[in-house]
C-alpha cells in the first residue's frame, strides 16, 4: 500500500509539474503574442494629439532657436539664444539675468530641441498631468507645456521656442 502510495504521490507531481510547465509556457507565449501586437499598434497609430507634420519632423543636426523657458522651481529659467552644431548645443547666449547666471553657472543645462522633445516623451510615460506640445507647420515644437502633479507646486515647466532657423552646420 505505501508503494501505490508512492507511485500517486509521484504520478500527482509530475502530473502537477507537467501541467505548471505547459501553463507556464501558454501564459508566455500569449504574453508574448499581446505584447507584440500592442507594440506594433502603438507604431501604427500617430498621435491624434500631434500634427502630421509634428510626427514627421527630424531635428536637423545644426539650427538656431530662442528658448524662454519659465515656471517651476527649476535651475533653467529666462531667455536663451541656441546655437547648435552636429546635434550639440554649440553656444548658449543669455538673453537677460536669469539666462546669464544659468549660462555662466549650469552651461549644460541648455537644451537642444530634441532633448526638450525627450522631456516631454518622458513626461507622457511618467503620466504626468500635463505634457502637451504646440507644434509649428513645419513640425518643429512651439510651445512645451508639462506639469507632473497637478497638486504640486513648483514642478511646472514652460518652454516656448521661437526664431528657430536650421543652419548650414
Amino acid at each position: 500500500m505505501t508503494a501505490v502510495r508512492m507511485t500517486t504521490v509521484h504520478s500527482s507531481r509530475r502530473f502537477v509539474s507537467v501541467a505548471g510547465l505547459v501553463g507556464g509556457l501558454l501564459w508566455a507565449t500569449v504574453a508574448c503574442g499581446t505584447e507584440s501586437s500592442s507594440a506594433s499598434t502603438e507604431v501604427a497609430e500617430p498621435d491624434p494629439a500631434t500634427p502630421s507634420s509634428a510626427a514627421t519632423w527630424r531635428e536637423p543636426d545644426s539650427y538656431v532657436y530662442t528658448l524662454k523657458s519659465s515656471e517651476g522651481e527649476r535651475s533653467l529659467l529666462g531667455t536663451f539664444r541656441v546655437t547648435v552644431r552636429d546635434g550639440k548645443v554649440a553656444e548658449a547666449v543669455g538673453l537677460d539675468a536669469d539666462s546669464r547666471r544659468v549660462v555662466k553657472q549650469l552651461p549644460g543645462e541648455v537644451p537642444t530641441i530634441g532633448e526638450l522633445l525627450d522631456e516631454l516623451e518622458q513626461a507622457r510615460r511618467d503620466d504626468a498631468d500635463t505634457a502637451e506640445a504646440e507644434y509649428a507647420p513645419d513640425g518643429h515644437p512651439e510651445r512645451i507645456s508639462l506639469d507632473w502633479d497637478k497638486n504640486a507646486i513648483d514642478d511646472e515647466a514652460l518652454y516656448v521656442i521661437s526664431a528657430y532657423a536650421p543652419t548650414a552646420g
